[in-house]
Parts: C-alpha cells; sequence; structure tokens
C-alpha cells in the first residue's frame, strides 16, 4: 500500500503527463521510498515503462544489461547496441511512448572515469524527443548531488529535481494510526521515519519488544539494515568513531576533535563536511548565533541512527553474553524515557516546520533553538524551541510526560526563564505530550493531540 508522498506524487505524475522534453532527477537515501515512488507515478503513464535497475558493473556490463532492459519491457528478442547512442536512436523510431527509469544510476556513472557517462547523457537529454521520458534516481547522495554541480555535463538540464526524505513524524505515523499519540511519538524517535524500516515494525508488539526483537543482536532485521546498508557508504572512508562519539547529543567541532584525539590536519574538517554532503550529520546553531561558529553543533539526523550508536555500537560483547532482553533492560531501558524527551524537541520543530510551509506560521522571521548568555550570573545555556518574531521571541519549553503538565510547574519554568537577564521573551508556552490539567490564557499550550491533528 502507497503512503504519503502527496506532493511528490503530483509533481512527477505531472512530468510523464507532460508533452515537453522529460528529464527528472529523484534521489535520497537507501529504502527511503525512492523506486515506490516512481513506480506508482509510473503507473499512469500512457505507454511503455522501462524500469532498469543499473549494477555495479562494467560500463559495458551495464550497456548490455540496459538494452536487456529495452528489449524485454518492448516484447522484443534480446538485442545489442555498441553505444548508448545507438541504443537511443532505436528508442526515437519506437511509436509508442516511453518511460525509462535508471535506477541506481550512480553505478553507472561511475563505471567510467572523468563524469564520461554523464556526459554520454548529456548529449541523449540534449537531443531527447517528446515521447521519451528519463528518470535518473539514485541512492548515494553525495554522488547523485554532483549532477548537479555546475562543472557537471548535466547541470541545468533535468525538468525537475526531488530530493526524498524519509518521513517526518507526522507522515510517519500514517504507518501507526492506531496507536496513542504518546506510542507514535516513542516509536518515531526510535525507528524514524524509513518506509522500510515502519513496514517492518509490528504495532501489535510494544516499542520495547520490538527494539529487542529487531535491532539489538547482529543479525536481527533492522541492525542488518544499518550495517549493510545505511553505513555502508560511510565505513569506507570515514572515520566510524564520529558518530559514535555524537551520539544522542550534540558535539561542537572541537569535542569531536578532542575525543578522537587527533592533530588537525584539516581531515576531520573534511569528514564531517562529507558527513553532512551525505546527509548522515546536519549542523545546527542558534537561530540568535548563525553567524557563530563556537555555537554551532553537529548531530546525527536519523533517528534510527542515532539509537544505534547511543546504544548498540560496539556493544556485541555485551549483548552476546546476556543475550538481547537482558541487554536491553541492563544498557536501554532505564534511559529510553530521555533518549525520547531529546527526540521529542525534534518533533516539535517539525511541527513548526509543517506549520510554515502551510502558511499557517504566520509573523514568524524564524524557530530553533535559542543561546543566551547571562553575564549577572556568569550562566549561560540553550532554549530547543523558539520562535523569532519582529518584536522578540516565543520561549517554549518542551516536556515528554506520562501525565498533564500542572500550573505551577509551567509558572515555576516561566520564573526560571524571565530570571535570565537581557533575554528578548515576548511570550512563554508549553508543550506537553500529556497535555495539561489547567486552562491559562497567558501561555500558550499545546499537546501531542495538536501536533498529530
Amino acid at each position: 500500500m502507497f503512503l504519503g508522498r502527496e506532493k511528490e506524487l503530483s509533481e512527477l505524475c505531472a512530468q510523464f503527463k507532460s508533452n515537453k522534453k522529460t528529464a527528472v532527477l529523484v534521489y535520497g537515501k537507501r529504502r527511503v521510498g525512492k523506486s515506490t515512488l516512481i513506480k506508482e507515478a509510473a503507473k499512469n503513464f500512457d505507454g511503455t515503462v522501462i524500469n532498469h535497475l543499473c549494477v555495479k558493473s562494467s560500463y559495458e556490463g551495464n550497456l548490455m544489461l540496459l538494452c536487456r532492459s529495452v528489449s524485454m519491457s518492448l516484447g522484443l528478442p534480446d538485442i545489442s547496441f555498441p553505444t548508448i547512442f545507438d541504443l537511443f536512436e532505436f528508442l526515437k523510431k519506437q511509436s509508442a511512448k516511453i518511460l525509462l527509469i535508471l535506477d541506481e544510476y550512480q553505478y553507472f556513472k561511475e563505471s567510467k572515469k572523468d563524469m564520461e557517462v554523464d556526459s554520454f547523457m548529456q548529449i541523449i537529454v540534449d537531443d531527447l524527443p517528446e515521447n521519451i521520458k528519463i528518470v535518473f534516481c539514485g541512492s548515494y547522495i553525495a554522488i547523485m548531488k554532483e549532477l548537479l554541480q555546475e562543472q557537471n555535463p548535466l547541470f541545468g538540464r533535468f525538468t525537475a529535481v526531488m530530493r526524498i526524505e524519509e518521513f517526518d513524524y507526522f507522515e510517519a505515523s500514517q504507518f501507526y494510526t492506531q496507536l496513542s499519540n504518546r506510542e507514535k511519538i516513542r516509536f518515531y524517535s526510535v525507528f524514524g521515519g524509513s518506509p522500510y524500516v515502519l513496514s517492518n515494525l509490528d504495532y501489535n508488539k510494544t516499542l520495547e519488544e520490538n527494539i529487542s526483537n529487531l535491532l539489538i543482536e547482529q543479525n536481527s532485521l533492522l541492525r542488518t539494515y544499518i550495517e549493510s546498508i545505511m553505513l555502508r557508504e560511510i565505513q569506507k572512508n570515514y572515520d566510524i568513531r564520529i558518530l559514535e562519539i555524537i551520539g544522542n547529543g550534540k558535539k561542537k567541532y572541537k569535542e569531536i576533535s578532542n575525543f578522537l584525539g587527533t592533530v588537525d590536519t584539516g581531515l576531520l574538517d573534511k569528514q564531517l563536511k562529507n558527513l553532512l554532503n551525505m546527509e548522515t550529520l546536519v549542523k545546527v546553531f542558534p537561530i540568535n548565533k548563525a553567524g557563530d561558529k563556537k555555537k554551532q553543533f553537529y548531530e546525527i539526523k536519523d533517528n534510527l541512527l542515532r539509537f544505534y550508536f547511543t546504544y548498540i555500537f560496539s556493544k556485541d560483547t555485551l549483548i552476546e553474553k546476556f543475550g538481547k532482553d537482558a541487554f536491553f533492560a541492563n544498557n536501554i531501558q532505564d534511559s529510553l524515557n530521555t533518549f525520547i524527551s531529546y527526540r521529542f524537541e525534534g518533533i516539535v520543530i517539525q511541527y513548526f516546520k509543517r506549520l510554515a510551509h502551510s502558511g499557517k506560521l504566520t509573523g514568524i522571521e524564524d524557530f530553533g533553538s535559542y543561546w543566551y548568555d547571562d553575564s549577572k550570573s556568569g550562566k549561560n545555556g540553550q532554549f530547543d524551541c523558539v520562535l523569532k518574531e519582529q518584536e522578540g521571541y516565543d520561549f517554549y519549553e518542551v516536556k515528554f510526560y506520562e501525565k498533564p503538565m500542572a500550573l505551577n510547574e509551567c509558572e515555576k519554568e516561566e520564573n526560571q526563564i524571565r530570571s535570565i537577564i537581557g533575554l528578548p521573551c515576548k511570550n512563554i508556552g508549553f508543550i506537553c505530550s500529556a497535555g495539561f490539567n489547567f486552562e491559562e490564557e497567558k501561555y500558550k499550550l499545546l499537546s501531542a493531540e495538536d501536533l498529530y491533528l
């Protein structure tokens, strides 16, 4: 069953129905639903669909397999062509409309050096007739992003570029509509928004049971997915300890460097930039200190990967000794709620992003975290959820609670916020997963129910 991606599906269908030249780039991490999205859009294509999977092989091997895919899709005996240009000359002569999907294009691209394959495809796209449409789809983000760089032959040739990301908290909840809002938050905080992951969870079992059954042991389904797919592009070229160090927190460049214990030769900076480019890490900074590099932090983008490096990475000896259930009880259970509470802050930011995209966040100039320095008390710190207005900031305290938040606790939090000297606080709000046991007009109040409306 196809879920979500309504905007992307509509855009892709429009491209496939267009009477103009069409060359679409679709990229995103593995198992994020790119191929499923393309196949769904292709269902309404009025013509022949050639769905070809490129492989890690030579250029000649890829061309041979592409010729075979063309032959099979057109119902012809196996035919081969000496060059890819001859193949496309053949396709141009076909009376039917043709949609050619080059899935995992990065393998074809990398089968020759110096962007030679991209140069071939540039010539083909430039001479593409209206009856042939091409989709370039790929999972190695850093490689696929090269197609968008000015020095690449395919730069400026795409009629649409679609970056497919994991589902956010709201989209992910379509996989588990039967769960309570609290459980929706818990499942998303651990397992994230990959359609592949979400479709393999057992929602008749608890979050804890899913963690034990699918994630802890070495050959368990989701651990295999992490180590064999999510980390495949990373482990070959980068110090995996970077992700171990960041874990469930936010780390500054200097903190990462100190933990690694390496001499600053520029290698760490290069690795971090590449991990950002692959969208494994994200760089976060307070909206009031955007240009201050000392206030910039790195964190793992994906919730599932974050959980893995927080609790499971390098713990094989303990897991083998104690077994999955005892390991969970000894190493995860007591701190799981804290892990989820940090991720709930991220969910709240996603909520405001959804409001912004829908045009409902009016009068707001920016949103994110806020860094403060109280020179009088000598204290400094960060608020994780603030909204910037022209006259000041709205500060939100985010709480992942099992029971409703009480008025006296809100008042105590307000006093602490207003005691900070120089804080440009316009309004104070509270976001509690369990809601509130009071009504108070002076506070902006949001519950989990509001987030899932």
